[in-house]
Formats: structure tokens, C-alpha cells, sequence
């Protein structure tokens, strides 16, 4: 990991505390965790002098407005830093992790030869045995379960909403699945009068389907050659990040063509106007900002645009820039909003729901759709084909070797109710 020098040569004052200069990344967690709170109290040092400025002169100087933003950039910094600290934590050592059973052993050590040399024969002749459709007419050889299986872990860190949202894992190219609108109705009755009968459910057709997400990573022979190196886990790191990446853009803001939906892609309304297929937003009352004043009231209305079911699993989903400007809210009593993670590793809160964070999520801007807050585990479904593949190609980039290696995933709004949208519009 290479050494982030964070620009914190703030002017000191007597009434603020400067932020300490990083002059390398920490090794531990908690030490940056420190680092970061230390961050963190020098920053409502500085903006309660700016809002202190507001007061009195009705603007805050402008060498008042550039520390906080300095303080501002580095916290995020050394949140990037904590979440790198706490992803290299999260990933469990591949080879040897577990025993494994004869078949499975036999596989591995099947798969790790065509990886190597390229000998397919041992792979062919246990997918003969197993009837399986993985053979090279398909595009490659299915990769081994603990393979597989640390990839989809891997993922589940590094992508926000693959860990919000719920995960089905099915063998087939499309999931359909039927919503009730509307359940039966009911009514109460005396012991002996006449039951009338309820009406039938009101029932819609969800379809996802999945799509292929392809690496090609490459690797020397010599690399392939070391006995040292744990291929498995070579390939799974090399893979893991970029998946990550083109999911989380996918299931934010993906159009749905050759990839998944993402929630902001579909239609949307104000929230008094909200129907069945579409998100609802609550407007900031301003074009490209929060509201002159009362700059919290579109938070608030928007977590209790939830049904109370969905509110109490809800997330705050946004990007750093965004969280950035929501740092410097207050309430009425003068308490901060943004409250810092509790512990190493933890998220942050804003106004009591834990806070994600999706690069993918657009900024503040005129019209913008900046924040999201709702149970994604309801409202949002990834859905992943079983099996990841792999086909070997050592002529395309010679001397290095191509490994083309293809999962197929699918997702979408699965609960419109679910899921709010927060958006810096007039109305």
C-alpha cells in the first residue's frame, strides 16, 4: 500500500486546533480510527467559528471556509484509508482456509494445472464424470467452490449495495418473481354470520435477468511457475475489485442494458405522488443546495417518507462530497447530525441510521438525486448465476497469459416503497 501524505498544513488560530499532519498510512486500524476523530474535532472546531462568522457578519471568511474544507478533504482521506485497513482485515487467506472433501480437493488441483500449464485434461474428465455443462464449448471451466466463494466474499465488502441488498444466487439466466401489491381482504365477522369471499391479490411480475461481468487478468510464466504462489488467491485479487466496481456503478445508476438496473435509473416522483414502479424523492426546496433554512427538514421527511417497517432497517446511502456538506448540519439545540463511527471499522450515523458510502451516488448539483435512504435488503435484489468461469488464453498477449475470467449477475428495484430519494430541487 503506498504512503498518502494528507495535506493538513492548516493556518492555526488560537480558537481552533489544527489537524495533525499524516505523514504515512497507519498500520493499525485504530490508529488511523484516532487520527480520524482527532480530524474530527478539529473540524467542528473550525465550522462552529464559521458559523459563529455567519451570525455576526452574515458571511464566514474565506480563510475560515478553506480549512474546513482542507479538514474536510482529510477526513475522508483517512476514512479511505480506515476502509482499506478494514478491507485487508476482512480478507480471509484462501489457500488452506478449510478441509475440503476428496472431490473437491481433486478439482482444485485440476483447475489449478489449467490455470498453470493449461492442462485441461484432468478438468475434462472430472466434468465428464459430473455431466457438468462448464467445458470449454461453454467459454471455460467453472473455477473451484472456495474460488468462487472468496469472490463473492470479496465482493460483499468492496460494493456498498451488494452488502445492503439481498443476494439470491439462482442457475438459471433470468429470476422472476411475483410481488403482491395488495394482500386479501379482511374483515371481522360474528361467530355465525356468512364469511363474504376476499378478493384475489393484486400480484406483479418482477424480471431480472442476468448479464455477463468479464476480467481478463494477466500473468507472466514465470509467475504461473512459482509453486510459492497461491494461484487461487492470485486470481480471486485480481478479479475481486474491478467486479466491485462495475457492480456498484451498475446497481446505482445502471441503465439495464447489458447490465444490471440500478435504482436511480428508474422513474421517479415526488413522494405525495407516488405510485407502484416509480422511487419517490423529497425536494430540498432549493435548486442545487439545501434549504436557506431548516437545511435538516428534508432529512427528517425523508426517513419518515418510509413506512415505519422499512425505517427502522433504513441506510443512508451517499457519496463523500455529499456526506462532506451534510458534516457541517446542526439541529436545533446545536448538535451535529453527522455523528462519527463509534469504533474502528463501524459506520458512521446520521441522525441515528447508519451511513454508505457510494462513490457511484451523484453530487450535489441542480435536479441531482445525491441521497438515498431505505431498507435496500427489501428494496433492492442482486441476483448472481452459480459459478464463476475461467478460459485460458496464452496466445492473444504473448509471452504474458490472459485469463478471461466471466461471472453473470443481474439486479433491480424489487420493492418501490422501499427506497427514498432525496433530490436538490425547488420542488
Amino acid at each position: 500500500m503506498q504512503d498518502i501524505a494528507l495535506n493538513a498544513s492548516l493556518s492555526a488560530s488560537p480558537e481552533t486546533k489544527a489537524l495533525p499532519e499524516i505523514k504515512a498510512v497507519p498500520d493499525t486500524m485504530m490508529a488511523a480510527f484516532e487520527e480520524f476523530m482527532e480530524a474530527f474535532e478539529s473540524f467542528k472546531d473550525v465550522n462552529d467559528r464559521r458559523l459563529s462568522e455567519i451570525e455576526q457578519k452574515l458571511t464566514a471568511d474565506v480563510v475560515t471556509r478553506e480549512k474546513l474544507e482542507r479538514i474536510n478533504r482529510s477526513m475522508d482521506e483517512q476514512k479511505r484509508v480506515i476502509d482499506q485497513l478494514a478491507l485487508k482485515k476482512a480478507r480471509p487467506a484462501l489457500g488452506g482456509a478449510r478441509e475440503a472433501g476428496p472431490e473437491a480437493a481433486e478439482h482444485k488441483a485440476a483447475f489449478e494445472a489449467y490455470v498453470r500449464r493449461g492442462d485441461e485434461g484432468a478438468l475434462r474428465e472430472l466434468e465428464a464424470k459430473a455431466m457438468s455443462a462448464g467445458s470449454t464449448s461453454d467459454g471455460g471451466y467453472l473455477v473451484p467452490d472456495e474460488t468462487d466463494t472468496e469472490i463473492g466474499r470479496r465482493l460483499s465488502v468492496v460494493s456498498p449495495m451488494r452488502a445492503l441488498s439481498t443476494v439470491r444466487t439462482v442457475s438459471t439466466t433470468v429470476l422472476k418473481k411475483p410481488f403482491a401489491l395488495s394482500g386479501p381482504a379482511t374483515g371481522w365477522v360474528s361467530e355465525t354470520a356468512a364469511r363474504p369471499q376476499t378478493t384475489s391479490p393484486q400480484l406483479a411480475e418482477l424480471s431480472f435477468p442476468t448479464m455477463e461481468l468479464y476480467a481478463m487478468p494477466a500473468a507472466s510464466q514465470t509467475l504461473l511457475d512459482d509453486a510459492a504462489v497461491d494461484i487461487e488467491s492470485w486470481l480471486a485479487s485480481e478479479v475481486d475489485t474491478v467486479f466491485a466496481e462495475q457492480e456498484g456503478d451498475a446497481f446505482i445508476r445502471g441503465d439495464g442494458v447489458n447490465k444490471p438496473k440500478g435504482f436511480l435509473a428508474y422513474d421517479t416522483a415526488a413522494d405525495s405522488a407516488w405510485a407502484w414502479g416509480k422511487l419517490g424523492y423529497v425536494a430540498t426546496g432549493q435548486a442545487g443546495a439545501f434549504a436557506s433554512s431548516g437545511a435538516s427538514d428534508v432529512l427528517v421527511n425523508a426517513i419518515y417518507a418510509l413506512k415505519a417497517g422499512h425505517r427502522q432497517n433504513a441506510t443512508f446511502l451517499m457519496n463523500r462530497r455529499t456526506q462532506g456538506e451534510i458534516r457541517k448540519l446542526k439541529d436545533a439545540d446545536g448538535n451535529y447530525l453527522w455523528r462519527p463511527p463509534a469504533t474502528a471499522g463501524q459506520a458512521a450515523t446520521l441522525m441515528g441510521f447508519p451511513v454508505a458510502e457510494g462513490e457511484e451516488m451523484p453530487d450535489i448539483a441542480a435536479g441531482s438525486l445525491s441521497i438515498a435512504i431505505g431498507d435496500f435488503k427489501a428494496g433492492y435484489l442482486v441476483v448472481d448465476r452459480a459459478g464463476v468461469r475461467i478460459l485460458r488464453d496464452p496466445y492473444s498477449a504473448k509471452p504474458y497469459v490472459l485469463f478471461y475470467t466471466t461471472k453473470r449477475v443481474g439486479g433491480g428495484v424489487q420493492n418501490f416503497e422501499a427506497i427514498k430519494l432525496v433530490k436538490f430541487s425547488a420542488s
